[in-house]
């Protein structure tokens, strides 16, 4: 079940940023003092026990509850509890900038991309140990035959619309949820861009890709979507967008 308690004020934001959040109290600060002026910070709290839910609620987030445990499950609860047209994907331990998605919105909405990705490039010691980094290698050599992106990246910075993403029609609630969303964006024929941003030695210790076990559990989860995924049918919109 999730649920949504919110300190936001009631207009409208520009945009959503989705901020998937397992005991990142550290971060926090920092990470939602990035968001731009005028978006609304979404924080998923997937199950912290170090205060990160209040914090966030302090710091003037809307915060969201995901019991189920997983990174895609985080994720979509996010883009559910969004409202805003455009929706960014961030993750929430002060490794990337949300200020970097600026330009990545103003492309989909200037029509330029349907999907801008962020290519992540290290900034300083241990921002991206060699075994994250081999299987995100690995992961997008697959994708390439799977899809024909020649992707570098399956960096969790992003942004899109938020019903296209709906659309899309993403069941994932593992680790391949960001696999999954551009894969099937792809057979849908959307346009998918990709930037290089600063790649920064995250906060605390890292759930997923700080371990060997870690990344071997995410490189498994996202070759079951490449494996699971057939083949969509290519369709463009009449208004000249893609789904």
């Amino acid at each position: 079940m999730t649920a949504v308690t919110t300190s936001s004020p009631p207009t409208p934001a520009l945009v959503d940023v989705v901020l998937p959040c397992l005991d990142e109290a550290e971060a926090l600060p920092w990470v939602l003092a990035r968001i731009p002026a005028g978006w609304r910070a979404v924080v998923v709290d997937n199950g912290s026990t170090d205060g990160s839910a209040e914090l966030a609620r302090a710091l003037g987030a809307t915060v969201v509850r995901e019991e189920r445990r997983g990174f895609g499950a985080a994720c979509h609860a996010g883009l559910l509890a969004a409202t805003a047209d455009l929706v960014c994907f961030c993750d929430c331990d002060a490794s990337l900038d949300p200020g970097l998605l600026v330009p990545f919105v103003e492309e989909v909405r200037a029509g330029g991309a349907d999907l801008v990705l962020g290519r992540r490039r290290p900034r300083g010691r241990g921002s991206w140990p060699a075994h994250a980094r081999a299987g995100n290698l690995a992961l997008s050599l697959l994708l390439r035959r799977r899809t024909g992106l020649t992707l570098r990246d399956l960096g969790p910075l992003r942004a899109a619309r938020r019903a296209s993403l709906l659309d899309l029609g993403l069941t994932d609630r593992r680790s391949g949820y960001p696999l999954e969303m551009v894969v099937r964006a792809a057979d849908a024929g959307w346009r998918i861009t990709e930037h290089d941003v600063p790649y920064l030695p995250r906060s605390g210790a890292s759930k997923v890709t700080g371990t060997w076990r870690g990344t071997w559990q995410a490189v498994r989860d996202m070759s079951r979507v490449l494996r699971d995924t057939p083949p969509g049918r290519r369709e463009r919109t009449a208004a000249g967008g893609t789904r």
